[in-house]
């Protein structure tokens, strides 16, 4: 599938089904299947559609204005993204770009509204998400301002490997490289090397086939075993939202304007070969 194309009728039953109802033809929805290493939106681009994760993953991210960027979110399948269009905000504060290969769901500003309107249990799901999101903010607040870089690498790594959905060692099936690892919690690659390495001595991680997180990397996030780091002094460095979405929201308080970004071409969205502005923009 190249470009954005109106999607085929999905049914779906009584009992609300997110994802096929997002299927069903409309004007404002369309879908694409994106490469790896898309771009579906950049920083400081007009925002004028919601985003919807069926399948894959996708980096948010933002560059400052001396050129740093900071991962802030990685989402998986299931997620919104994009959404701060529908409280006024007329550009994006940040890019979003597929990490494996991925289907995105593009809803327009206009469609987002009237389903908010005129389907209660869609607005309830949503309403539903943002909550549960919102929820997971602080947590990363809270864990960006209070807690050492070792310890936030454990709690990301736990995670993207959601962890707590059974016993047992779990597989990270996306390769996180550590540049990206210390962009999220906010650090140096090197750090990341260290505490990777000491999690690996420790029994914490392993490899076999991917990177496997074990049950016993919990204990680095619940308490301080012998030999972690301790937390730093609090800073309002900002949060690093994780696998919880990304609010197109800016932290309250003054932000520098991100810097330009190189050109792309006039589309919502970069695939492989490069197409045109999506069928359904505007609507």
């Amino acid at each position: 599938m190249s470009g954005w194309e109106v999607m085929v009728p999905a049914p779906y039953s009584s009992a609300f089904d997110l994802r096929a109802f997002l299927a069903t033809v409309s004007q404002g929805r369309c879908a694409a299947s994106v490469a790896k290493g898309a771009l579906i939106y950049r920083q400081d681009e007009i925002a004028d559609a919601v985003y919807f994760l069926q399948e894959g993953r996708i980096k948010i991210s933002v560059v400052s204005k001396q050129g740093k960027e900071a991962v802030i979110a990685i989402l998986q399948s299931g997620a919104f993204f994009g959404e701060g269009c529908l409280i006024g905000h007329k550009l994006r504060s940040a890019s979003a770009v597929a990490m494996v290969a991925s289907q995105v769901t593009r809803i327009s500003k206009a469609e987002m509204q009237r389903l908010m309107r005129q389907e209660p249990a869609f607005g309830e799901l949503f309403i539903g998400h943002l909550l549960a999101r919102n929820s997971r903010a602080e947590e990363d607040l809270a864990d960006q301002l209070f807690n050492s870089s070792e310890k936030r690498l454990a709690r990301a790594l736990l995670l993207l490997a959601n962890a707590g959905e059974g016993d047992g060692p779990r597989l990270i099936a996306l390769k996180v490289s550590h540049e990206t690892l210390a962009e999220l919690i906010g650090t140096t690659r090197p750090r990341i090397s260290h505490f990777m390495a000491k999690f690996r001595k420790l029994g914490f991680i392993s490899y076999d086939g991917g990177l496997l997180i074990h049950d016993a990397l919990r204990s680095v996030v619940l308490r301080d075993p012998p030999g972690t780091e301790k937390p730093a002094a609090a800073s309002a460095a900002g949060f690093r939202s994780l696998n919880g979405g990304h609010h197109d929201i800016a932290v309250s308080g003054p932000r520098p304007r991100p810097s330009p970004m190189p050109d792309h071409p006039a589309s919502d969205l970069r695939v492989s070969p490069p197409v045109g502005t999506p069928p359904c923009a505007g609507h």
